[in-house]
């Protein structure tokens, strides 16, 4: 079997099983040191100088106590056909990348594309009502039909996710199961057969290694993931208190869009949905077209008129209207952090010169901050 992941991948699993460091430090020492591979050689005296590393830490790097694991995971995913992104992989969800808390890795076994152009979270109950699985099938297959190429993303997990995932597939859309364990576990056991022929068409996502159990902690960092990878999530049914609230709180937290499916005042699994629209904490569901209109996703596949391309003349601009076109032009579809800091203008005065371009018709925005030129 040919190998899928670069050996230098073992430092990146390495890193991840450092005690003490987490997610963020972990990118801080690759952002100081250049690279995983070179944490592991950099001298004490170096380390001890990066934000956030004492004695501790740099002995546990240096102990290179963890390597020896490391390469036993690395040939587990080999062995097992699972990809390694650690989150300076072009593989690597962009979408997750933008957010402060983002695992520093993940595993994958899978073929569909985590950097799809659409990518729409579904999340509910396990104890979903023939209400929330008749919603559900019904709006996968709408939007199998207006966009054929969409990716969906659940938790694998009873009720809402499993019927999410199993519509995906009959509808022969792209989905991926993230889930709060090793990717060799398979949790819930009853859910394995459909989760392998996921991977046929999406695939299973974890930043948990080989041998990882669903530990309770697990779930809420699990659904940060799924908020995090996403344009938006829909909660089809909720408690008042849940997984599904959590995902939707933190996807608040991220600015990813959130819809909630109404439901009837007297029952328990609509509770939640009806309490995130009361508390304007997510759009209320009406139909697809009102999603649509929403994230400004552009019109669904054959009912868009031809239109004459348009060359850019940047002539007609100037100052930093000027600047902000030729970064786009230069730089393509790009997300707004990335804009601020290669033109230099900040942040908030570029978010309002955006607005006025968008208005003009000079640029189009895009589900995660994300703007293009319209010429």
């Amino acid at each position: 079997m040919p190998a899928i992941n670069s050996p230098s991948l073992v430092y990146d699993i390495a890193l991840s099983l450092v005690p003490g460091v987490g997610c963020h430090l972990s990118k801080q020492l690759v952002s100081y040191c250049g690279s995983a591979e070179n944490v592991f050689t950099t001298k004490k005296g170096k380390l001890l100088q990066i934000p956030g590393v004492g004695e501790g830490v740099a002995n546990a790097i240096l102990g290179n106590t963890v390597l020896p694991e490391a390469h036993n995971q690395f040939t587990l995913c080999e062995n097992n056909n699972v990809k390694i992104l650690p989150y300076t992989h072009p593989d690597y969800p962009r979408r997750l990348k933008n957010v402060y808390d983002s695992p520093s890795l993940l595993y994958y076994k899978g073929n569909g594309d985590l950097n799809n152009d659409k990518v729409l979270g579904i999340v509910g109950t396990r104890n979903a009502t023939a209400y929330g699985k008749a919603f559900v099938e019904k709006f996968v297959a709408e939007l199998a039909q207006r966009h054929p190429n969409i990716l969906l993303v659940s938790g694998l997990a009873y009720g809402i996710d499993i019927y999410a995932h199993k519509a995906s597939m009959v509808n022969q859309l792209p989905t991926v199961g993230v889930m709060a364990n090793g990717i060799d576990k398979i949790y819930p056991a009853v859910h394995r057969d459909i989760a392998y022929k996921m991977c046929d068409m999406g695939g299973m996502l974890t930043e948990y290694a080989f041998g990882a159990k669903a530990d309770a902690h697990n779930f809420p960092a699990r659904n940060r993931v799924v908020a995090g990878m996403c344009d938006a999530i829909v909660v089809v049914e909720a408690a008042a208190k849940g997984g599904a609230l959590i995902t939707a709180e933190i996807a608040n937290n991220y600015n990813t869009e959130v819809f909630a499916v109404p439901g009837n005042v007297g029952s328990k699994f609509s509770e939640g949905c009806n309490i995130l629209i009361r508390e304007h904490k997510a759009h209320i569901y009406t139909d697809l077209v009102a999603l649509e209109k929403v994230m400004n996703w552009d019109e669904p596949v054959g009912t868009k008129p031809k239109q004459v391309v348009k060359t850019l003349d940047l002539s007609i601009f100037s100052g930093e209207q000027l600047t902000i076109m030729q970064g786009l032009h230069e730089l393509g579809e790009t997300q707004m952090d990335e804009l601020s800091w290669k033109i230099n203008i900040p942040i908030n005065r570029l978010a309002s010169q955006l607005l006025s371009l968008e208005f003009e018709g000079h640029v189009k925005a895009l589900p995660g901050k994300r703007f293009k030129t319209l010429h």
